[in-house]
């Protein structure tokens, strides 16, 4: 089943919803922030998604602005920035859609249609 984590009152995230609503594809909900992945499952996630870890940040969110990751991160093993992710699904880039066996992070409506259709 596919699989669209994400936030509700994240602008972005609405519209990949939207985006699978109007492409009849079938998905379940999950709110990340009260269903964080845990470090093994943004463990097959990123390895999944062919990107590295850093793409699962949210750089542009309040907690990692907040937590000064900039430029605490390059100092940081995967093992530590993993269990940081999982530690706040706030940290975590969003939406993280499961399609198949794809993992798409972030919407960019012309990466999703290469995927999807």
């Amino acid at each position: 089943m596919n699989v669209l984590i994400w936030y509700p009152k994240c602008s972005t995230c609405k519209n990949a919803k939207k985006y699978l609503e109007d492409n009849n594809i079938k998905f379940d909900l999950r709110d990340i922030k009260c269903e964080t992945p845990n470090t093994k499952e943004l463990y097959k996630l990123i390895s999944l998604s062919n990107k590295d870890i850093k793409a699962f940040f949210n750089t542009s969110g309040l907690v990692y602005k907040k937590l000064n990751l900039k430029d605490k991160l390059q100092k940081m093993s995967y093992n530590e920035k993993l269990n940081l992710l999982a530690n706040d699904g706030m940290l975590i880039k969003r939406p993280i859609l499961i399609y198949n066996d794809k993992v798409l992070v972030g919407f960019k409506k012309d990466v999703w249609n290469e995927i999807i259709k």
